[in-house]
């Protein structure tokens, strides 16, 4: 997964977003050990003191925990995974809600809407295979 960072948001916050996804979505596995600061901070282009104001963050967010001596870990904790995933999913569909509030949709719309391009895309799945 390529690191993708604009210009409109902090930096740390943008590889926090970017880290939390690669853990929710089993990129980076429960117990799997990082890359180094220094690493990630060259695999994301930016300075090694942004990406350890990012990793702190995850760390007191309780995704990742560090030991001493053999580097930071992402948590085994399922629980503090599903809430993340639920949190970042109650994010992404209240961002979307406003949106389509925006264009005057109302409940019954959107959801008929997402029906229908739901069907959309089994139809072509089902093409595909």
């Amino acid at each position: 997964m390529k690191w993708i960072i604009d210009s409109d948001r902090p930096i740390y916050k943008q590889l926090v977003e970017q880290i939390e996804l690669r853990i929710i979505s089993g990129i980076y596995a429960p117990g799997e050990k990082l890359e180094s600061v220094r690493e990630m901070a060259m695999d994301a282009g930016v300075n090694p003191n942004t990406m350890q104001k990012a990793l702190a963050e995850l760390e007191r967010m309780g995704l990742v925990f560090a030991q001493r001596t053999s580097g930071r870990f992402i948590t085994e904790d399922m629980k503090v995974i599903e809430e993340a995933k639920k949190g970042l999913a109650v994010q992404e569909i209240s961002a979307f809600l406003e949106k389509m509030k925006k264009l005057g949709m109302g409940r019954n719309e959107i959801l008929e809407l997402m029906e229908k391009i739901e069907e959309g895309e089994k139809e072509d799945d089902h093409i595909k295979h």
